[in-house]
């Protein structure tokens, strides 16, 4: 099983550091938040996403890909009745694409739920062609790169627009791009889907292309209430090879505890699945 952390988790590190302890704990992808980086995407220059390449895999570290990819942006809407905000998306997120296989990853987390509710007068039905209209603007010059965009269910108590990961499919049928695929987030699988964990990551094995893990307090596996073991054994039964991805929202009890008992708590979990 492939480990990967969030380096938003890592603020006010260089990115030296970054690397080089996420790689001594024995992760071995990085997921770039992008505002971490510059405020668009498009201020980093050729030469800083080269030079970010190159710490990271002279750490042994891959950058994996991208999430918070319209974060603490502004412009940007997936499902605005707008049409000119539709189409600066849909070319922002051409643009992220272009930035995520400079970097090396080859996968795009799309949650940002805020650029995603649904606006005032605006129908669910409505809302998912707009949706699909600024995806089908974008996926085949991202296809082209080699980059997938892996479409995030998130709670209710987060966005009113794809709190499922039937909602999810939905989409990813409307738009029909083999590179547009399923994410999965244990956080908003506890608090969004109606069935066991283990029941979704089963039914949806297929079109699943990222998995985040976290837990209901918003820290990290092993540091919640939530028993990872039914789930790690789901990953396995389905024969999930992508990565598992450390993102957490509560920073307090520091990054580097984080990420260490993190990882160590999943390594545990597969030990004990092993010997069982």
């Amino acid at each position: 099983m492939k480990f990967a952390i969030c380096q938003e988790l890592f603020e006010n590190w260089d990115w030296d550091r970054q690397c080089a302890f996420s790689a001594e704990l024995g992760y071995t992808g990085l997921e770039l938040a992008p505002f971490t980086l510059a405020p668009r995407i498009t201020d980093v220059s050729a030469d800083q996403r080269r030079s970010l390449r190159d710490t990271a895999e002279r750490h042994g570290v891959q950058i994996i890909g991208l999430h918070w990819l319209l974060a603490k942006t502004e412009g940007f809407h997936l499902t605005t009745a707008n049409s000119d905000v539709r189409r600066a998306t849909s070319q922002y997120l051409m643009e992220l694409g272009n930035a995520c296989a400079d970097f090396g990853g080859d996968l795009m987390v799309l949650g940002s739920p805020m650029q995603r509710n649904l606006e005032d007068g605006v129908s669910l039905d409505q809302a998912f062609e707009n949706a699909a209209e600024v995806l089908r603007g974008c996926m085949s010059a991202i296809g082209d790169r080699g980059v997938r965009i892996c479409l995030e269910p998130l709670t209710p108590k987060e966005t009113n627009f794809l709190n499922t990961c039937a909602d999810a499919m939905r989409l990813i049928e409307m738009v029909g791009s083999p590179n547009l695929v399923l994410h999965q987030d244990v956080k908003a699988m506890l608090g969004g889907e109606s069935e066991s964990i283990e029941t979704i990551i089963e039914r949806f094995a297929p079109h699943v292309g990222h998995f985040h893990v976290n837990d209901v307090n918003l820290l990290g596996p092993g540091m919640g209430p939530t028993n990872y073991a039914p789930i790690l054994r789901a990953l396995q039964r389905t024969n999930y090879s992508g990565w598992v991805s450390v993102e957490v929202f509560d920073y307090r009890p520091g990054a580097e505890k984080i990420a260490r008992d993190s990882v160590r708590y999943m390594r545990d979990v597969l030990s004990q699945l092993s010997n069982s």
